[in-house]
């Protein structure tokens, strides 16, 4: 089969389109034909060597979805999407014309979204149902305070927000495309400055601050986050952009109770991940969700360009197709 492989980290360059041989599902596996796997900016940094779990040489790649061709019988001819924070790192990738995953990974994809547009749903909707869902345990009639709201993440995080019936505030350099996921559901947005906290709670009913902070920026917006919680709020972390250590008025910290949780996605293998990708499922299959919009498709051969687009920011999302 084809596939791209870096046999040493760097720059996007190193990604070679090669020949493998094509995975070999031995009893408890599945092999999927990948109809479309994106490209997140946690890929860009795995292959540039920010994670120290990858081991070489490696298939990057961790969202798909595709078409069982070998497996148990009941499963064969199913179209399944999944993610994983061991594919790609101590398990080739989703960038090839196949992947092995267990059995027990298996989750049909949603009937409403194209291949593509179910590859790009995994590593933003599973790290922000982490976060919302099982750690801050989000609950109706709650509000939220989503920063970067109108990134990947920060969309994934309104979403599920919104189908549990909580007010949101959306927060970010520039203004939300009223169009797009989150534009659609927030119902206040604060610029993200240094007046974003008196901003929030000038909004009516958040004097006190807001139940849960959603924190997909950190680094740069780490203290802001703390100063955007009630007493005995949440405070979810999942990136430290800018800069990895903080600061923070520990005084301050304890006398408001704030919870303070960390939420990594990477943590979660393929199995672990197929919970998160099944609740999710059925929240696109129930029409709570909308899919995302698909900015750029590259061939396989293309690789290395879908790889530049995602290290130089390019707006939207990136999605390989591998044929």
């Amino acid at each position: 089969m084809k596939a791209l492989r870096f046999t040493r980290h760097g720059a996007p360059d190193v990604l070679e389109y090669v020949d493998v041989a094509t995975p070999d599902p031995i009893a408890d596996s599945a092999l999927v034909r990948v109809h479309g796997a994106s490209v997140n900016p946690s890929d860009v940094k795995n292959v540039s060597g920010h994670f120290s779990q990858t081991t070489l040489p490696r298939i990057p790649g961790r969202d798909f979805s595709g078409v069982v061709e070998q497996g148990p019988r009941e499963w064969r001819g199913v179209e399944v999407w999944g993610t994983g924070g061991d594919i790609g790192s101590v398990r080739d990738g989703t960038h090839a014309e196949f992947i092995k995953v267990p059995i027990g990974a298996l989750v049909r994809k949603p009937a409403g979204l194209d291949h593509a547009q179910a590859s790009a749903i995994g590593v933003n909707f599973v790290v922000a149902w982490l976060g919302v869902v099982d750690y801050a345990r989000l609950r109706e009639g709650e509000t939220i305070a989503v920063i970067g709201a109108g990134g990947g993440v920060g969309g994934a995080v309104t979403q599920i927000a919104k189908s549990l019936g909580c007010r949101i505030i959306g927060i970010d350099r520039h203004p939300i495309d009223a169009s797009s996921p989150a534009g659609k559901r927030i119902h206040a947005f604060v610029p993200f400055d240094e007046h974003t906290v008196a901003g929030v709670r000038s909004l009516d009913g958040l004097a006190d601050g807001v139940d849960v902070v959603f924190d997909s920026v950190g680094g740069i917006a780490f203290e802001t986050a703390l100063g955007l919680a009630k007493r005995r709020g949440r405070v979810v972390e999942i990136s430290a952009t800018g800069r990895r250590r903080v600061e923070m008025d520990l005084i301050d910290f304890y006398h408001n109770e704030t919870q303070l949780l960390g939420a990594d996605s990477a943590k979660l293998g393929v199995l672990e991940s197929a919970r998160l990708m099944q609740a999710v499922a059925r929240e696109f299959d129930n029409g709570k969700f909308d899919p995302p919009v698909i900015a750029h498709r590259y061939a396989l051969a293309q690789g290395r360009e879908a790889y530049q687009a995602v290290a130089q920011g390019t707006p939207g999302r990136v999605v390989i197709v591998p044929g």
